[in-house]
C-alpha cells in the first residue's frame, strides 16, 4: 500500500495529466495499465486512478523512454519501491481516521488538514467533471457537422456523375456505395464510441457522488469541534 502522499498534495485527473505530459487521456489510462501490470501502485478511489506529482512523472518516463514501455515500466516500479521504503506507513483518509482520539490538538490539526484536502479534491474533481461533459458535447456538435458536410458532398458529386457515361456513372456509383458504407461505419463507431464515454463519465460521476456522501455523513459524525470547523467549509 502506498503512504508517500504528503499534506495538502494536489490531485490531477486523468486529462491534467495528459495536459502536463503532451498525449492523450486515452493514452494516460493506457500507461496507467502497463505501470500497473509491472507492479506500480496508484492512489484509487474504487477503480478510478487518483494521481499525484510523482504519477506524472512516471507517466511522463514511459512516454519518453527509449526502451520498450514495459522495461521502462519495470524501471519506474523499481524507483518507486525504493522510494516507498524511505517512508513510515501511515493511514491515508481511512474511516479509521475519524475515530482517533482527538484530545491532542495536533491530532486534530493533521485531521483537519487531510479533511481539507479531500473535500477540496472533491471540488476540483466534480469542476473536472463538468469539464469533461461540456467538451463532450462540443465534439458531438463537431461531428455531427463534418458528417452533414461529407454527406453533401457525396450527395453533389453522386448528381455531377449523372452527365456521364454510362460506364462513368457505374464506377462513380460504386465509388459512392463504398464511401457511403465507410461513413456509415465510422459513424456507428464514432456513436459506440460516444457512449462509452458517456458510460465512463456517469459511472465517474457515480462513484464521486457516492464518495462526497460517505464523506458528509462521516463528518456529520464526528465530535463537536470538528463539525462547527466543516460547517465553516460548507459556507
Amino acid at each position: 500500500m502506498r503512504h508517500d502522499i504528503q499534506q495538502n498534495e494536489r490531485a490531477f485527473s486523468t486529462k491534467e495529466v495528459a495536459e502536463e505530459v503532451g498525449i492523450a487521456t486515452t493514452t494516460v489510462r493506457r500507461y496507467g495499465q502497463i505501470l500497473e501490470r509491472n507492479g506500480y501502485e496508484f492512489f484509487k478511489d474504487g477503480d478510478r486512478r487518483i494521481f499525484v506529482k510523482s504519477d506524472v512523472e512516471s507517466i511522463r518516463a514511459i512516454k519518453e523512454t527509449s526502451l520498450t514501455q514495459d522495461e521502462a515500466a519495470q524501471e519506474v516500479v523499481a524507483k518507486q519501491k525504493e522510494m516507498l521504503s524511505g517512508y513510515n506507513e501511515r493511514a491515508i483518509a481511512t474511516a479509521g481516521t475519524y475515530n482517533q482520539n482527538l484530545s491532542d490538538p495536533k491530532q486534530t490539526q493533521e485531521l483537519l488538514q487531510l479533511l481539507a484536502t479531500e473535500l477540496a479534491a472533491s471540488r476540483e474533481m466534480n469542476v473536472q467533471l463538468k469539464q469533461d461533459m461540456d467538451d463532450l458535447k462540443t465534439t458531438v456538435s463537431r461531428l455531427q457537422q463534418d458528417h452533414h458536410v461529407i454527406s453533401s458532398g457525396v450527395g453533389n458529386f453522386s448528381q455531377k456523375t449523372h452527365t456521364k457515361m454510362d460506364k462513368m456513372i457505374e464506377e462513380q456509383k460504386t465509388q459512392y456505395e463504398t464511401l457511403l458504407e465507410q461513413e456509415r461505419e465510422k459513424s456507428e463507431a464514432l456513436q459506440q464510441e460516444l457512449r462509452q464515454i458517456r458510460e465512463d463519465q456517469q459511472k465517474e460521476w457515480e462513484a464521486q457522488t457516492a464518495f462526497n456522501q460517505q464523506l458528509e455523513v462521516t463528518v456529520k459524525n464526528s465530535k463537536s469541534p470538528l463539525e462547527r470547523l466543516l460547517n465553516l467549509f460548507r459556507k
